[in-house]
C-alpha cells in the first residue's frame, strides 16, 4: 500500500509511505515511490499531514462514560474523591452498572476516534477481546499513596522489580500532596522505575526520581485549577502525555492537547515528541512512535487547512479532521472522503461502521452501533459525542 502525497511533521517536502505487511517499508520523495499500478494499493491525498499513531499515556479505560464529576475547586484528588462520592453517587452508581467490557470498549473508541493507536491503561488489568488499537498493560500499576492498600509492600514486591511502576503521585497543590511524593521517593527500597502520572505538586528535585512524568493539564486544570510546573521539570525527566478518563476531562484529548500548548511550558516539538516518540521509548514500545523505515504503519493522515505549517495544522486538528487511522497497517477509521479510493484499490471495509462527528463522516472498524446499543440497555441516559449512521 501506499499513502502518497503527505506532508510528515518533522520531515521536509511532500512524501509516499509504503507499507507491507504492517510495517513502514519507505518513506520516499514522490518522485522516487513506486508508480501506481495493480499490485499496491494507493491512497492518494492532497493538503494532508501524516504523524505516528498518537500515544496516550494515562487513562482509566473503564471510566470513559461518566460524565466530567466535581462540585468546586480541590486542593487534592482525595478531598475530590470523598466529595463525589458523598454527593455524585446516583450519577456514579448510574455508570457503573454498564458491564465493565462495555464501558473499556468504549474507552478503546474514545481513543481510536481521536488518533490515538496506543493507549496505557491504569488500573486493574482489563480482559481485552478485540484490540482495535494497542492497549499497553505492561507496567506494575499502583493507584496512589491515598487510595492504595498496601501500597508501600506492592511497590517493593520482588517479584515485580523488573516491571515499570504507574502510579498517581503528587495529584494535589497543598503541602500534603507534596509531602506524598517525598514519602513514595522514601519508601522505594529497590529504587524502581516509576513514571509518575500528574505530578502536580512535584519540584524539580523530586521529579529526578521518576522515570518519567505523565501530564494530564486537563484533568489537573478541572480538579484543581493548577498543573504541573512542566517548564521546570522537564530538564529533571521526561514528559509524556495524559488525557485521563471522561470523569475528569473531555473526551476530545485534542482541546487537552491545545490547552497544554497554550501553556508554553514545552516547545512544539517537546509537546509532539511526548505523544510520539518519547512514550515510545519510556514504555518500551519498540518501533513504534515513529514514521520510519522498520516500524509498525501506525500512522494518522488529517486534514492541513491552507497556509498553516505543520505543527499549526497538528495542534487545531479536532477527531472530525481525522481522514485515516492505520494501526499496524490496517486500516482502522477511514473519512468518507476516502471511501471510493478503498473500494476501487480493493481494500476491504465491509466491517466498518458509519458515524457522524460534528457533521463529518466516517467510518469506524467494528461494531460501535451494537456497542452503543448494549450500553444503553444499562445506562439509558448515556450520551456520546458522535451520532451513529445506518
Amino acid at each position: 500500500m501506499l499513502l502518497r502525497n503527505v506532508s510528515i511533521i518533522g520531515k521536509e517536502g511532500l512524501k509516499d509511505i509504503s507499507i507491507e505487511d504492517g510495517i513502514i517499508d519507505s518513506v520516499n520523495r514522490i518522485e522516487n515511490s513506486i508508480s501506481k499500478n495493480e499490485k499496491v494499493s494507493n491512497i492518494f491525498f492532497n493538503n494532508v499531514i501524516a504523524f505516528p499513531g498518537l500515544i496516550n499515556s494515562h487513562d482509566h479505560l473503564d471510566f470513559n462514560l461518566f460524565p466530567a464529576l466535581k462540585n468546586r475547586t480541590y486542593k487534592n484528588y482525595k478531598e475530590w474523591g470523598k466529595d463525589i462520592q458523598d454527593n455524585n453517587k446516583k450519577e456514579i452508581d448510574k455508570v457503573l452498572q454498564i458491564p465493565q467490557p462495555l464501558r473499556t470498549q468504549f474507552g478503546i473508541y474514545k481513543n481510536l476516534l481521536n488518533g490515538f493507536t496506543t493507549v496505557v491503561n491504569h488500573g486493574k488489568h482489563l480482559k481485552i477481546e478485540d484490540e482495535l488499537i494497542n492497549v499497553f498493560q505492561n507496567t506494575h500499576s499502583i493507584h496512589s499513596v491515598g487510595f492504595e492498600k498496601n501500597w508501600k509492600w506492592k511497590l517493593n514486591n520482588p517479584f515485580k522489580n523488573k516491571w515499570l511502576v504507574s502510579m498517581h503521585v503528587g495529584e494535589g497543590k497543598d503541602e500534603a500532596s507534596h509531602q506524598e511524593i517525598s514519602q513514595l521517593i522514601k519508601w522505594d527500597f529497590l529504587k524502581r522505575k516509576i513514571i509518575g502520572i500528574h505530578g502536580v505538586a512535584m519540584d524539580e528535585n523530586q521529579a529526578e526520581q521518576f522515570h518519567a512524568l505523565v501530564w494530564c493539564p486537563a484533568s489537573n486544570y478541572f480538579l484543581l485549577n493548577k498543573t504541573a510546573a512542566i517548564d521546570f521539570l522537564k530538564d529533571r525527566t521526561t514528559i509524556l502525555f495524559g488525557s485521563d478518563s471522561t470523569l475528569t476531562s473531555s473526551w476530545n484529548i485534542w482541546e487537552h492537547i491545545r490547552l497544554a500548548r497554550n501553556e508554553k511550558m514545552l516547545t512544539d516539538k517537546e509537546l509532539f515528541d511526548s505523544l510520539t516518540s518519547k512514550p515510545a521509548e519510556i514504555w518500551g514500545l519498540h518501533n513504534y512512535g515513529k514514521i520510519e523505515n522498520g516500524n509498525y504503519a501506525d500512522i494518522i493522515i488529517a486534514k492541513k487547512r491552507n497556509q498553516q505549517n505543520d505543527y499549526d495544522a497538528f495542534f487545531s486538528l479536532n477527531p472530525e479532521d481525522i481522514l485515516l487511522v492505520m494501526h499496524k497497517g490496517n486500516i482502522k477509521l477511514f473519512d468518507a472522503e476516502l471511501e471510493t479510493q478503498l473500494n476501487e484499490s480493493d481494500i476491504e471495509i465491509t466491517e466498518f461502521c458509519r458515524i457522524s462527528i460534528n457533521g463529518q463522516i466516517k467510518y469506524v472498524k467494528g461494531k460501535l452501533p451494537q456497542l452503543i446499543k448494549e450500553i444503553k440497555k444499562y445506562y439509558l441516559e448515556s450520551n456520546f459525542p458522535f451520532e451513529v449512521l445506518h
